[in-house]
């Protein structure tokens, strides 16, 4: 091809170049060096060369200790043989190209083409050694020093110089069933093939990568430009118009294991899990998975329902988003949800709704404990209903109880001593934490939490319950611990909550917003109280959390248990059935806690059987037309129903929902009983004796 500066001459041409040499520079004498041996199998050669000194000017004295001149290497016969350049330096000299590269924290520096440095921990693509008279371009900074030549390059090492042989796709110490497939396409038409990215600069690997993927239950994954863990399943390959191409596009090492291939710009070295299913979900059909029923039209947008002994329910609703002429707390009669006129009756507004707590004794009196009404008495007040036949209602007079430290969304517990522990919280909305506990009745002042304050404010209504010891589990933001029941002091600090499978810092309590429940136990009930956490959310994207997590806090070294759920759920309700199960509904699949601050609401149910195997526990159930977003409920009827509530995110995609709605899932027979099932309209007759 003619040149653009004399047409009279030629330039080179597609992949061709026209080669002179400078005559002038004199070749190298430089020093000789032991030759390469091989120090791993054939099939991940490593090969390692011992410098040795030399006496020539060619090489410096003045390199830092340790290093040493390991010989001349050809470069670029199948890539870059060292991965850090430097910017070319008109003063170049190999002792500031050394010195800059364990400055770095680097064992091998190179110098080629007279200005270059290079940085590394080894030497790549299966370099080969040259003689060093082909290392003979005099140094830009110092003619008496020899600085490689055209692909040439002058290596120096702190210790034994490792060479790399060229890396390959990771086939073999896989982690479980993952299998190596090719090289996939990634952004085709700027749609990644897989969901869930993880950049890991530093120790990507398909080990590390895959290994991440399967346990939270992605059976596709792979990695891209070296340091990016993607996970998915195979099915979203087909969804992005993903395909397979000629393996050697692959061609970018992983930062985790030098001798292994993790894709390139665009191109995922791609592995299936080729094993048994990581999860099994059911997917019942007709009756089997269940429905959701018109119960009835609401008077208040629930944000709170708790069913009393007298089988009626109480509706709350935050104070300021309702409408203006409610009381904001009403009682439901499920006996009378054909009858709207009977159904509801009013109960008297109170200042105080966010934790609400139910006793278990025959009074079964109720408190609610501060939250988002912050007219009339404020924080520290406590709502106290005493359900009778017919005029339960709420109670508030804070010169006979309240609380010591106000708070906005807390929560309350009775301990097994009877006590209510008051936790957490914030002095208002968005405001300061309450980083405190105390106990009513009042028998101390309030007690300061340092772990409280420090995982404010994704900590708030935090997840409480006693233990079969006697002891507290507390589950906040994603930690967890059990605190003992006298001083309140740590006693166990548990694993961290797994998170999401691309960020760890996802969370289950408000406002990242999963749920918690506690597992089934049956008699003699000796096993280990086990609880469940579902759904959440990540902070700052608002991505939601796809799987449960479950765990025994009082079994030593007990660890979490993932399992991942058939979608992605944030502002989480779980309701206990009958027979042991749980229904999952409510919430959306993107976002967390506040108004407006959830989009995509997920309108599946799922049925989670504690009695099955892990990963094999969820069932598909039926679908929902309406949205229940913020403030939404979701609790077990005595007639054996679900009942549904709520919506108020204040959100104009997503209006107040008032209806009320029942949803009546398949119910299995009480296990282990020989009991008959009786329906409606059968005779029963009681004897007793006194």
């Amino acid at each position: 091809m003619p040149c653009n500066g004399n047409p009279q001459q030629n330039c080179g041409g597609p992949d061709r170049l026209n080669l002179y040499q400078n005559t002038a520079v004199s070749p190298s004498t430089g020093p000789t060096t032991a030759q390469p041996t091989i120090t791993s199998s054939p099939t991940d050669a490593i090969v390692s060369t011992t410098p040795v000194s030399s006496s020539t000017s060619a090489v410096p004295t003045a390199l830092p200790t340790g290093w040493d001149y390991a010989g001349c290497y050809v470069d670029n016969t199948n890539g870059r043989i060292m991965e850090r350049q430097l910017p070319d330096d008109p003063k170049l000299t190999i002792e500031s190209c050394v010195s800059r590269c364990a400055g770095m924290g680097y064992v091998v520096a190179g110098t080629q083409f007279s200005r270059q440095c290079f940085c590394d921990n080894y030497v790549r693509k299966e370099a080969a050694l040259a003689d060093d008279s082909n290392c003979s371009m005099s140094c830009a900074g110092d003619p008496s020093e020899k600085c490689g030549g055209p692909n040439r390059m002058s290596v120096y090492s702190k210790g034994d110089l490792t060479v790399l042989p060229n890396p390959e796709p990771q086939t073999g110490g896989l982690p479980g069933s993952w299998e190596y497939q090719g090289c996939l396409e990634d952004n085709v038409n700027q749609k990644r093939t897989f969901p869930y990215q993880i950049i890991d600069k530093d120790n990507n690997s398909a080990t590390n990568c895959l290994s991440r993927c399967s346990m939270f239950g992605f059976g596709a994954g792979g990695m891209t430009y070296g340091e990016e863990c993607f996970c998915g399943d195979v099915a979203d390959i087909g969804k992005a118009g993903a395909k397979l191409v000629p393996e050697s596009r692959c061609s970018m090492t992983c930062p985790g294991n030098e001798t292994a291939i993790c894709g390139a710009g665009n191109l995922i070295t791609y592995y299936k899990w080729t094993g048994s299913p990581l999860q099994t979900w059911s997917f019942p059909s007709g009756n089997a998975a269940g429905r959701y029923e018109f119960l009835i039209g609401g008077v208040v947008v629930s944000l709170m329902t708790t069913v009393g002994i007298n089988g009626k329910i109480t509706f709350q609703e935050k104070f300021g988003t309702g409408d203006p002429n409610t009381t904001g707390a009403y009682e439901f009669d499920p006996a009378f949800e054909k009858d709207f006129s009977k159904a509801w009756r009013p109960m008297h507004t109170f200042s105080a709704l966010g934790a609400l707590y139910f006793r278990t004794e025959l009074d079964v009196s109720s408190l609610l404990v501060d939250g988002p009404g912050l007219q009339r008495m404020g924080l520290d007040c406590i709502g106290r209903t005493a359900p009778q036949p017919s005029v339960n209602d709420w109670q508030e007079n804070p010169d006979e109880l309240a609380l010591q430290d106000g708070r906005w969304y807390p929560s309350a517990m009775i301990m097994a001593n009877g006590s209510i522990l008051i936790v957490g919280g914030e002095e208002g909305s968005n405001g300061p934490p309450v980083p405190t506990l105390e106990i009513l009745p009042r028998v101390g002042p309030a007690l300061y939490m340092d772990w409280l304050e420090r995982t404010d404010p994704n900590n708030l209504y935090p997840f409480l319950t006693p233990l079969p010891s006697g002891d507290i589990f507390a589950a906040y933001y994603n930690e967890a611990r059990i605190l003992d029941e006298k001083t309140f002091d740590t006693v166990k600090t548990l694993p961290n909550m797994p998170g999401a499978v691309n960020n760890d810092e996802g969370g289950r309590t408000y406002p990242l917003e999963g749920t918690m429940v506690l597992l089934p136990q049956h008699a003699p009930y000796t096993d280990p109280l086990g609880v469940l956490l579902c759904g959440g959310s990540t902070p700052f994207g608002g991505n939601a959390i796809d799987n449960c997590v479950s765990i025994q806090p009082e079994v030593p070294n007990s660890k979490w248990v993932i399992e991942r759920m058939p979608s992605k759920r944030v502002l989480t309700c779980m309701a206990g059935l009958p027979d042991g199960t749980f229904l999952i509904l409510n919430g959306a699949k993107e976002g967390v806690a506040g108004f407006g601050l959830a989009k995509d609401p997920n309108l599946n149910a799922v049925l989670y059987d504690p009695s099955k195997p892990v990963n094999q526990r969820m069932s598909v159930m039926g679908n929902t037309t309406i949205a229940r977003m913020y403030h939404s409920e979701a609790i077990l009827i005595p007639d054996g129903r679900v009942l549904v509530s709520g919506s108020d995110p204040e959100d104009p995609d997503f209006p107040q929902e008032y209806r009320v709605r029942g949803f009546p899932p398949s119910v299995s027979p009480i296990r282990g009983s020989s009991a008959d099932i009786y329906h409606p309209g059968h005779r029963l007759g009681v004897r007793s004796k006194l």
